[in-house]
């Protein structure tokens, strides 16, 4: 007896030890039973080539009355979303323009018929290319042609984009629907109209049945493109990705891995067209749970849908979690029912304030690019990281050069992995088991993504363009972006692209722009060094109108800075790192420097007590 009692002691005292070397020993263990499940199930549903609408129907069939999705003051049921999308699949066969194996782009925000749509669409073998609703004129008609798209359907609200790029469409002999019980536009008709008119009924299964993995376990068909605004780490127009269906499910399960049940209801404010909101909807449905959806993210409405709809699970990014945080605090603080939040590019701060305001909700932060091999995710819970370095897992953090903008490499050709604590740039082996698929029609910037011989004679690494640093207990914490672009208001800015619009504007000879940081703000904040034309001065209020009619909010430079020349180097790029150092400082810069002024509608001087109110966060930007 007392050899039982001290052999149990002695296995408490490893184990205590176990605890305190590694406090995230169990979630590490659980973590990895489960990415093994999530590969078992994808390599089963591969061979029998089961789809999210297989489960989508399996979901109508034993749940019909089920609430799928609420939105505003209506309900619908997985049985309603089943008819709906069977009416919109019909209108697309019934045009006899849209048969199986075609793309058709949709230009739509966050509201049910996006989910009919997309079911529709699924339902008779075709593919979904998701437009960035925020986009216009040349971007707009680039993104469309890039998805191979016959057909576009728009929002009735974005009927104006549409109807400005419309000689272009008609002249490329597209089908253009708006989702409007009417429409005077020549050329141009009502699909909801059409969808009144057709049946509810079944489709045939044989439609939907196209071969959806290869034996190679990659994706051949394209099932959904999905817009990525500026692209994640290249500069120039907005580039398609591509979203295999085997990819899709990787999606759907990031619910699981984060603990998402049967019972739960998920709010989604994020776009639709993007995938951290598309993975909500898709997520639900192989959770076969409720969603309730929100058009556009409104920080002083968030909590009040949460109570209205009983929610128990939120997406954000970080920046909706810092506006939550500077909404006006109330007494109904804590009053709802989420006890998770999935997400992604949360800062620590803001973190510890969300839970220390709106109560003990588990924060499960990602990382991941659209387009992107591998996904990362904190599921210890560990405040501030963005997921777990693994050696089980093919990616590294290598030495970066920023100035030079490339790897550091050996003298055998070779990458460097980063030492502990030292930012360096994320990279993921692709392989079989971990592909990238690639730009749609683009590959020259589907090549640029690619690391060539990183540790090895050829081998080929995926770039995701971002900085991290590892700490001592392998846990991986993001930097900064490399690259030409930068992250603003939660979208990714492309400084070539934005460069090449400003460079329009009348009074403005050259252009470059580059991120800046702005105390308490996630992100870089849009700012633009300019030469002028000669005997032109800086037109302020014209340079307001050019921006804010050809590029979105959140594109929109906040500083202007006014230069004699623009400095670059032998191939003619222009020289940044001086620039972003000295930032909007009036202290360090002898340059005149405008600000962006929303009410005035102008690009107004940048005095002292501008500066100052923009650092303490008096001024809005």
């Amino acid at each position: 007896m007392n050899m039982f009692v001290s052999v149990v002691f002695a296995v408490a005292i490893v184990l205590l030890g176990l605890f305190f070397r590694f406090p995230y020993f169990i979630q590490d263990v659980q973590y990895v039973l489960a990415k093994l499940k999530v590969r078992r199930c994808l390599l089963k549903y591969m061979q029998t080539n089961f789809t999210i609408l297989e489960r989508f129907l399996e979901a109508a069939r034993t749940q019909p009355d089920k609430p799928f999705i609420h939105f505003k003051d209506e309900t619908f049921t997985y049985r309603d979303a089943d008819a709906l999308s069977n009416k919109a699949a019909r209108v697309f066969l019934q045009s006899g323009l849209v048969k199986q194996g075609d793309t058709v782009a949709m230009l739509v925000g966050n509201e049910p018929m996006f989910v009919w749509l997309w079911l529709g669409l699924v339902k008779i073998g075709c593919s979904a290319a998701f437009l960035n609703y925020n986009i216009r004129s040349k971007s707009l008609l680039h993104c469309f042609s890039c998805s191979g798209a016959n057909t576009l359907v728009a929002a009735a609200e974005l009927q104006d984009a549409v109807e400005e790029v419309l000689p272009s469409l008609l002249e490329q002999q597209v089908s253009v629907y708006i989702l409007a019980d009417g429409c005077k536009a020549a050329g141009v008709e009502s699909f909801r109209e059409k969808m009144s008119q057709a049946s509810s009924e079944p489709l045939s299964r044989d439609l939907s049945k196209r071969k959806l993995y290869t034996h190679t376990h990659t994706h051949t068909h394209t099932h959904t493109h999905t817009y990525l605004p500026s692209g994640s780490s290249s500069p120039g127009l907005p580039k398609a990705a591509v979203i295999t269906h085997a990819r899709l499910w990787v999606m759907c399960w990031i619910q699981l891995l984060t603990g998402v049940n049967s019972r739960d209801v998920i709010y989604v404010s994020l776009p639709l067209y993007h995938s951290a909101g598309f993975m909500g909807v898709t997520g639900a449905i192989e959770r076969g749970i409720t969603v309730a959806l929100r058009s556009k993210f409104s920080a002083s409405q968030f909590w009040d849908d949460c109570r209205k709809y009983n929610a128990t699970v939120i997406q954000y990014i970080g920046e909706t979690m810092r506006y939550l945080c500077n909404t006006p605090k109330k007494p109904s603080d804590r009053s709802h029912k989420v006890r998770l939040a999935i997400g992604n590019g949360i800062r620590a701060d803001v973190w510890r304030d969300f839970i220390s305001r709106f109560g003990n909700v588990e924060i499960r932060e990602l990382y991941g690019a659209t387009e992107g091999n591998f996904a990362l995710l904190n599921y210890s819970g560990k405040i501030g990281a963005i997921g777990f370095h693994s050696r089980f897992f093919p990616h590294a953090v290598i030495k970066y050069n920023v100035e030079r903008g490339e790897p550091v490499r050996d003298s055998s050709g070779f990458c460097i992995e980063a030492d502990k604590g030292e930012p360096g740039l994320l990279v993921s082996e692709i392989s079989v088991r971990a592909p990238f698929s690639g730009y749609v029609r683009d590959l020259q910037q589907t090549e640029r993504k690619k690391l060539h011989n990183v540790f090895k004679r050829g081998d080929v690494y995926f770039n995701t363009g971002d900085l991290m640093r590892i700490d001592e207990d392998h846990f991986i914490y993001f930097q900064d972006r490399v690259g030409d672009t930068f992250r603003w208001k939660g979208e990714n800015v492309a400084t070539t692209e934005v460069a090449d619009v400003i460079s329009l504007a009348g009074c403005v000879k050259e252009a470059t722009v580059y991120g800046v940081k702005v105390p308490g703000q996630e992100g870089r904040a849009g700012m633009a060094a300019v030469t002028l034309r000669d005997g032109l001065k800086f037109d302020s209020v014209d340079v307001f109108k050019h921006v804010e009619n050809f590029l979105p909010a959140y594109a929109r430079p906040r500083f202007m800075r006014i230069q004699s020349s623009l400095d670059v180097t032998g191939t003619f790029k222009h020289l940044k790192v001086k620039l972003v150092e000295e930032g909007f400082n009036p202290n360090l810069i002898t340059d005149p420097v405008y600000f962006l002024d929303e009410k005035e509608k102008n690009y107004i001087p940048l005095m002292m007590d501008i500066f100052n109110g923009v650092n303490l966060g008096e001024i809005k930007i």
